[in-house]
């Protein structure tokens, strides 16, 4: 890994999966924008955003899948992984931009906007099918 990201902020939409083809079979990747905001204290000692950046996000196979199931649009998530710079071609002047991304090695639901949990049985304690 060339470098580490790590950051917490909120879905700016929802998540985007896609399906791709490639050489050893099917290649699953999701992406999501996210805002990384950065708070600090005012003049009146109130809390509030000073700052902060949007990263699109892209996490690839089953974690990929797992986002767009559960994650939604204004989840607070931790994501970890490497940011890396693509170059990009501008739709409105044509020229190339340099595009920086964060490929996600884990996204993790904060629970700081959580209502319920719902958990699935064990799959230890199925029965298994004789």
């Amino acid at each position: 890994m060339q470098n580490i990201f790590i950051g917490r902020g909120n879905l700016g939409g929802p998540v985007e999966l896609k399906r791709i083809d490639g050489k050893n079979g099917e290649f699953v990747v999701a992406s999501m924008r996210v805002m990384f905001a950065r708070w600090g204290q005012n003049e009146q000692g109130d809390l509030e955003q000073v700052g902060g950046f949007w990263r699109e996000v892209e996490i690839y196979g089953d974690k990929a899948e797992a986002c767009a199931r559960h994650l939604k649009k204004g989840a607070r998530v931790l994501v970890m992984g490497e940011e890396r710079d693509f170059m990009a071609t501008d739709k409105e002047t044509g020229e190339q931009v340099q595009v920086i991304k964060i490929v996600a090695d884990d996204v993790a639901l904060q629970l700081s906007r959580i209502e319920s949990i719902v958990f699935q049985p064990s799959r230890a304690k199925e029965e298994v099918p004789a």
